[in-house]
């Protein structure tokens, strides 16, 4: 309620009707008086139970978006764990460096597809399924008579769907059949 109509229904409850009236409008006016004094308390205490909800929903939402990626955060922990790992045991071995830190970063991007996938992420099947412009993006056209009309050939690119939803599409190269002329 704006203030203005606080305002008006203070002054009809002040207001004192003429005593020519008699006993039954001031008893009426009494009546009224209360009543509409009991509506003005009611409202006020709506509006603010009101208020009070609005400023909660505000700072639940504030806090859920803080906090909406907490779980993936502490799911990708374990993929910083496992750099370090390979940092350390790549620092720390005798045997060949290279291939050390190579199956130490094998391990960690399989973990890390892994905790993806928990979250909804997967990606696209590109390499020898049909073309898709829904979820792949044709960069190229492959010819020969050897390849089905229409198929990806290659993937460039990987693509991902997140909750069944294409976020990259799949860079790929796609096959057009051709035919065989003969010289004659």
């Amino acid at each position: 309620m704006e203030p203005k109509q606080i305002e008006i229904i203070n002054n009809i409850t002040e207001q004192k009707i003429s005593p020519d009236a008699g006993n039954e409008s001031e008893d009426l006016s009494t009546a009224l008086k209360a009543e509409l004094a009991e509506m003005k308390d009611k409202y006020l205490r709506l509006y603010a139970e009101f208020e009070n909800y609005k400023k909660k929903s505000q700072k639940d939402k504030e806090e859920l978006l803080r906090y909406c990626n907490e779980s993936l955060i502490y799911d990708l922990l374990p993929v910083i764990d496992t750099l370090e790992m390979a940092i350390k045991h790549s620092n720390e071995s005798n045997i060949d460096r290279a291939q050390s830190l190579t199956q130490g970063v094998e391990n960690t991007l399989r973990e890390f597809l892994r905790v993806l996938e928990k979250s909804g992420l997967k990606p696209i099947e590109a390499a020898g399924k049909p073309f898709d412009p829904a979820c792949h993006h044709a960069m190229s056209q492959v010819e020969g008579v050897e390849y089905k009309d229409n198929f990806v050939v290659e993937e460039f690119r990987k693509g991902y769907y997140f909750n069944n939803k294409v976020i990259r599409p799949s860079l790929v190269a796609v096959s057009k059949k051709t035919s065989v002329k003969l010289n004659g």
